[in-house]
């Protein structure tokens, strides 16, 4: 019983600690594959917004308030997968004190923002604020890690090299270089 609370404690707060460090996490819906997306800790929670003109999209994760996610942090200094924990989705309504309060830690964030001045309107109007609330149950932790790489193909697109490199390219390279 104590081992188990202490792990209980021990990923609590690794979740804390390795999700505030981190910029992006992989969240993982009911649909589709797992997506990047940047978000901010926020009162035990990885707090996001999306699905907005000029916002990251969460369309097609299937994240629905009241539903559950998976999110997967990388570690900070290796780059490899650190933790992995379920959460539970909350979407507050626009305007309520609890949106309020993720946006304005959101918004001081928020790189490049076009309409810096009216962006929290903009995300009342047009985006999801969502917050990521750890259930406390980890699938994937420092000695409790699946031995298979987890690395799914790139999704297609149009925007592919379909031919070689021309012959020339390097030698124009270097000469670039000198001048």
């Amino acid at each position: 019983m104590t081992e188990t609370v202490s792990q209980a404690l021990q990923d609590r707060a690794l979740i804390e600690e390795a999700t505030k460090k981190s910029g992006l996490i992989w969240v993982r819906g009911n649909t589709g594959p797992a997506r990047a997306l940047w978000h901010l800790w926020h009162d035990g929670a990885a707090v996001l917004v999306g699905d907005g003109a000029g916002e990251q999209p969460l369309t097609g994760l299937g994240l629905a308030d009241g539903g559950t996610a998976t999110v997967t942090v990388r570690s900070k200094d290796k780059g490899g997968r650190l933790i992995a924990w379920q959460a539970r989705v909350v979407e507050p309504a626009p305007e309520s004190e609890t949106w309020r309060a993720a946006v304005d830690e959101l918004k001081g964030k928020r790189l490049n923002a076009p309409d810096a001045d009216t962006l929290t309107e903009r995300w009342a109007r047009e985006c999801r604020v969502l917050r990521l609330e750890p259930t406390g149950e980890t699938t994937q932790r420092p000695g409790a890690m699946p031995d298979d790489s987890h690395a799914a193909p790139p999704p297609a697109t149009p925007a592919i090299t379909r031919r070689p490199a021309p012959a020339a390219l390097p030698k124009l390279l270097r000469r670039g270089r000198r001048g």
